[in-house]
């Protein structure tokens, strides 16, 4: 499904945010960097975006792009992504602790198995080392989530079925945040997944939530 849309990917991210995608990657960007990690796995990476945000602020770090979907990976090496591997973020190909930091930008919510995910994450991350989690979320308020339950499942899909001809892809965004923990649950599911000191901060309004842990 994201295979087929992925020449229009950026675009569609990009207008259906409103450009407010570019802030929400900056702000994970600059989280990391106050790290100061040597090394990172960038998973569900796609087209690199968050990857080559986090390029760009740490240029000596070793940053890898992974993702399953080669014409994502193609799209993210186009880009100047400078390391890249074709995997599934479940089985990663990565020794025990191999990296200072862990991120995934909308990617968490897409895996089969959301606490297996977190624990393969955990396994390739040194002792100490970090996580983020950057991900779509629904608003505490609730006129404010009402609204943004109607642009989920009305608007965004005819939108999104417009630029990429693809509205299957758009019906799944809708129904996927609305079945994905957030909040506190969503901090107590990275806990018992070999990570402790969960935390979360929320953006616009609280459609997007960024959590950040360390690895016990």
């Amino acid at each position: 499904m994201f295979g087929s849309i992925a020449k229009r990917y950026d675009a569609a991210n990009h207008l259906l945010s409103c450009g407010m995608d570019f802030y929400w990657r900056r702000r994970a960007a600059e989280i990391v960097t106050d790290w100061r990690p040597h090394s990172i796995a960038d998973l569900a990476t796609g087209t690199g975006d968050l990857a080559l945000a986090l390029q760009r602020k740490l240029p000596q770090a070793e940053i890898v792009g992974v993702d399953f979907l080669p014409e994502m990976l193609e799209l993210a090496r186009s880009k100047g992504l400078r390391q890249i591997v074709l995997a599934n973020a479940m089985n990663l190909p990565f020794g025990d602790g191999s990296f200072d930091c862990v991120t995934i930008a909308f990617g968490l919510r897409n895996l089969e198995n959301w606490a297996a995910g977190l624990a393969e994450m955990s396994r390739v991350l040194k002792t100490n080392g970090h996580l983020l989690v950057l991900e779509f979320s629904l608003p505490a308020r609730p006129i404010l989530r009402e609204v943004y339950r109607f642009y989920l499942h009305r608007c965004l899909p005819l939108l999104g079925s417009f630029l990429t001809r693809r509205k299957t892809a758009y019906d799944y965004l809708g129904d996927s945040i609305e079945e994905f923990p957030s909040s506190s649950t969503m901090c107590q599911l990275i806990a018992g997944n070999g990570f402790t000191r969960a935390t979360f901060e929320t953006l616009t309004g609280g459609i997007v939530t960024i959590y950040t842990a360390t690895k016990q």
